[in-house]
């Protein structure tokens, strides 16, 4: 009893009166004001930028500062002016965009610019591993940085966005620039992709059945052209199938078919996602020498390393080699054809994604909470997290679950 007295004393006044007290509500984590660099990129092989000016404007109406290097934009058609006017803050500096909290950028980092990363900083950009050294993995984990690869970024609904965005502007892409690479003034064939009447119609065949392969898919057949799809799933040629709504000659893999079907094919399109196990190669050198002349191939999967035997990474500045008779156009970033296009999409996923950073409190408290954004995190706090890259490269790596409870 004397304890329930004293508890009613702190809350009473003198002759019994109760006094109000200030209800305690709980406390909301407490945004976080961040600082975002955008450098300019090699414009030689890339031409998107992560944010356009929409978007600098959105985040810099929220508190936040957005450093972008002289220039940056112009690739993609934006003007310094159109950042500015939005509210970014153009440097002359590209270390000057290295000293915020975040350095966002498409291409993967040089080790000129992994020099100029501060520790604890973060880093988000694509990767593409295995065009990646061993030196620039040891930098980045030197630095002891976190570094996060936007291609492996999941949503709530467990789909890539940035990839799924940039396969569908890249399967679209490669029809085009197969239709481009059959004229003869490209040194093809000479036939145009898709058909008229009284004309047999061009064959293109088309490897996977994901995002990529049925942008590509829709664009072929939108022209005209007879398409034959092959995946290792049944499931996928279904869902395939079901998406696009029309009847089409689907197949499973198998080297046979596959190569009777390249003998009659004008256009190849390698659209499979290689997982980091299996086979490296679908379409063998010889499946190639079978090919017609003058025809063409477009292997999206060169980032990854390439489906085709015969397949090399090339540049936007020099695209396409010719190898027994065939074209082969091997550029690990399309998207960068349509850069304007391309970079909307990107800054569509990066915006919000940095406003959830910032209201989550900081990136360490949004990891905690979002295992999608984790998933894209290789280097956290100098610690490699990432199985396949450490096997890769050599290097010790740690499970990023296990490292987030330590922190």
């Amino acid at each position: 009893m004397s304890r329930i007295r004293s508890a009613e004393s702190r809350f009473s006044l003198p002759g019994g009166y109760l006094l109000p007290q200030e209800e305690m509500l709980e406390i909301g984590k407490k945004q976080k004001k961040l600082s975002i660099g955008i450098p300019k990129e090699d414009h030689k092989s890339e031409s998107r930028v992560p944010l356009t000016p929409e978007a600098v404007e959105i985040l810099s109406g929220n508190g936040h500062e957005v450093f972008i290097e002289k220039e940056a934009g112009n690739a993609a058609n934006y003007s310094d002016n159109d950042y500015s006017e939005k509210g970014g803050i153009i440097v002359d500096r590209i270390e000057e965009v290295f000293h915020t909290d975040i350095v966002l950028k498409i291409a993967p980092p040089t080790i000129t610019e992994s020099n100029l990363l501060k520790p604890k900083q973060v880093l988000i950009s694509s990767l593409h591993v295995r065009h990646q050294s061993k030196e620039l993995i040891e930098s980045l984990i030197q630095k002891r940085i976190t570094s996060i690869s936007f291609e492996s970024i999941k949503d709530v609904n467990n789909y890539f966005p940035v990839t799924r965005s940039m396969s569908a502007i890249a399967g679209n892409t490669s029809v085009l620039i197969a239709a481009e690479y059959l004229s003869n003034i490209r040194g093809g064939k000479g036939v145009m992709l898709g058909g008229l009447t009284g004309i047999t119609p061009t064959e293109v065949v088309i490897l996977g059945a994901g995002t990529a392969a049925e942008y590509a898919v829709r664009a072929a057949m939108g022209l005209g052209a007879f398409v034959k799809v092959f995946d290792q799933s049944v499931h996928r040629l279904r869902e395939l199938q079901n998406n696009i709504g029309y009847r089409l000659h689907t197949s499973v893999f198998h080297p046979n078919v596959i190569k009777k079907a390249l003998t009659s094919a004008d256009v190849l399109i390698g659209a499979i996602h290689l997982e980091d196990t299996g086979p490296r190669y679908y379409i063998t050198e010889d499946m190639v020498r079978g090919m017609k002349k003058g025809s063409v191939i477009v292997d999206l999967s060169i980032d990854q390393g390439g489906c085709v035997e015969t397949s090399e990474c090339k540049t936007q500045i020099d695209p396409v080699f010719t190898r027994h008779g065939v074209i082969h156009y091997c550029v690990p970033n399309i998207p960068s054809r349509v850069a304007r296009t391309a970079s909307i999409a990107l800054s569509n996923v990066f915006m919000p994604l940095l406003l959830e950073i910032s209201d989550a409190g900081g990136l360490n408290a949004k990891l905690k909470d979002d295992t999608g954004l984790r998933n894209g995190v290789f280097i956290y706090n100098g610690m490699l997290t990432k199985a396949h890259i450490g096997k890769l490269f050599d290097l010790p790596y740690k499970d990023l679950d296990l490292l987030m409870a330590a922190f």
